[in-house]
């Protein structure tokens, strides 16, 4: 059947199960639009394309599909940069369409042109510019595969106007093949076996787990392998949710902001198993002290670059995780490590997790609390700061793809659109952001997204009226020299923040609280969560000073961990 490049755009989408899309039309995608009027997923329209990006990013954290989004030539696919950034170095499956000026004009500098592809190429898994009508459909098919297989990731595709225009025979692939690209996913059975060997015999073992855990959806097949072999676990930010809060193995995070516990267990292991991890550097501090008694380190991930490139894995295992942990528990014994278990409960005495409970509004009581209320089953999103730290520390996600937060790229501004992303794709679990003041403003205009569409999200500031981590890095090595940090006028009030957070989000039809009072969170919490059909915002006024405990100094190893100023 002969179809325009506007209606295999459309044909694709519909063949991929695309149930949303978000973006921004401009004058280089006006084809596209003209049938997105008439299509049977819904579009959502951002107020800038970043925001769309991050709001695509959170509905495939979320539920595990491939986001969707689209912008136009130029400014519009350069706006797009940091969320596919963003996307990239947390592993996140998503599709980018881009417009592009007509071929013939590529390269003469015309009006809203841009080379998307170089400029996106370091920052996507893979990326398409299409110059010829009939590789559409290939390309888009392609794309959605390369994006959600292996170890997935942003995949963007240019169209030009007139390949939107042009028309050629519809042809869909019954699978796509693509020579280059053949993902292993099954795992090596002799390197499982060797891994079981090592298992059998460790004396100190630690399951250190990453994102992979969550993407592979390998979650309850990690259970059952530290449960049978009884070994600790340890979690990076990118797979809190993926192992049980509660139970006795839970170790929580490791790493610059983790627990001493964890970071003190990875010291002293005998045998380190990295799943779906990449051994980056806020996980292992001081690379040359980094688990000097691992006598073994063992590497499970679907991206065999990712094996080695940090640290060297003495038994590297390429594959699906959910597939080798399947195998991996049939061939490790029932074991207990009962001295290894007490000596981690030792540490946890020795150096206890905790805060300054008072009177004082503390940013970590807000998250305890909602926590609490919450029962740990609400999707948490964080911007990025000191409260995404709070959040990592305090909120006990129960559940995988319940706490979404942007680890590798560290993007202010990801937060709050991600929230918008994860409810669309989630409308009946609670879905709540928690902010800085500082990190919300960079993407506060999405506020009319999520007001517009009525996406009942929760936005909970720790409002502490600076740059929460640079002032805490300024206060520590730089003598309280507070440069650049304040978010609030010498004149003004600490009553009186600015923006008023209340006052904006009234102005875009979302419901605005302010809490002052310890006394006074629950309530708050509890309200909003009664709210429906519209974004609500709680500005917390929190300490000021408040700083992220523990924390391993830059450069520092890991058992060199500060747990107070004192």
């Amino acid at each position: 059947m002969i179809k325009t490049g506007t209606e295999i755009f459309i044909e694709c989408l519909k063949k991929e199960n695309v149930e949303l899309m978000f973006g921004i039309p401009g004058g280089q995608v006006l084809p596209l639009f003209d049938k997105i009027y008439d299509a049977p997923f819904k579009f959502i329209l951002t107020r800038h394309e970043q925001g769309a990006a991050h709001m695509a990013d959170g509905y495939a954290r979320s539920t595990g599909k491939t986001g969707v989004c689209l912008a136009t030539s130029g400014p519009g696919a350069a706006n797009l940069v940091t969320g596919l950034a963003t996307a990239n170095m947390d592993s996140i499956p998503l599709v980018a369409f881009t417009g592009q000026v007509p071929t013939s004009l590529i390269g003469n500098d015309a009006f809203q042109e841009a080379d998307t592809t170089g400029i996106t190429r370091p920052v996507t898994k893979h990326n398409y510019l299409v110059k010829d009508i009939n590789f559409l459909s290939e390309a888009i098919q392609n794309s959605f595969y390369i994006a959600s297989s292996g170890r997935p990731g942003p995949v963007l595709i240019d169209i030009p106007a007139d390949i939107q225009k042009a028309s050629t025979e519809f042809v869909w692939k019954e699978k796509p093949d693509i020579r280059s690209y053949k993902p292993n996913l099954k795992g090596h059975p002799v390197q499982i076996k060797k891994l079981a060997e090592a298992i059998n015999a460790a004396e100190r073992p630690v399951l250190y787990v990453g994102g992979g855990v969550i993407i592979a959806n390998a979650s309850a097949e990690l259970l059952e392998l530290a449960m049978k072999a009884e070994l600790p676990v340890t979690t990076t930010l990118m797979a809190i949710g993926s192992f049980p809060p509660d139970n006795a193995l839970n170790m929580g995070m490791l790493g610059m902001h983790g627990m001493y516990w964890a970071n003190m267990a990875m010291q002293n292991a005998d045998l380190i198993i990295a799943v779906g991890s990449r051994f980056d550097d806020r996980c292992t501090g001081k690379l040359s002290d980094f688990a000097p008694k691992a006598k073994i380190i063992a590497h499970i991930d679907v991206d065999p670059t990712s094996i080695s490139k940090n640290v060297a894995a003495h038994i590297p295992v390429v594959g699906d995780a959910k597939n080798i942990l399947t195998e991996l528990v049939k061939h490790v014994n029932k074991k207990k490590h009962t001295q290894w278990i007490k000596q981690i409960n030792n540490w946890r005495r020795e150096k206890p997790f905790g805060y300054e409970n008072d009177s004082k509004l503390r940013p970590q009581y807000v998250i305890e609390k909602i926590s609490e209320i919450t029962g740990g089953e609400a999707i948490v999103t964080t911007e990025v700061g000191q409260h995404q730290m709070w959040a990592a520390q305090f909120y006990k996600a129960k559940y995988p793809r319940h706490f979404i937060s942007s680890g590798g790229l560290g993007t202010m501004g990801y937060g709050f659109p991600a929230a918008i992303g994860a409810k669309l794709g989630n409308p009946k679990k609670p879905v709540i952001c928690i902010s800085g003041d500082g990190s919300l403003q960079m993407n506060i205009q999405e506020l009319a997204t999520a007001s517009i569409n009525k996406v009942n999200v929760i936005v909970c500031i720790l409002n502490n009226g600076h740059l929460g981590m640079v002032r805490q890095w300024q206060q520590m090595f730089y003598k309280r020299r507070y440069s650049a940090v304040e978010l609030f006028t010498h004149e003004a009030k600490r009553c009186q923040p600015i923006p008023d957070f209340v006052k904006v989000a009234q102005a875009y039809g979302a419901e605005g609280m302010r809490v002052t009072r310890k006394t006074d969170v629950s309530h708050a919490i509890e309200k909003a969560l009664k709210i429906k059909d519209k974004p609500i915002i709680i500005d917390f006024i929190v300490e000021q000073e408040e700083n992220v405990f523990p924390m391993v100094p830059a450069g520092a190893a890991l058992h060199e961990i500060v747990t107070s100023l004192a």
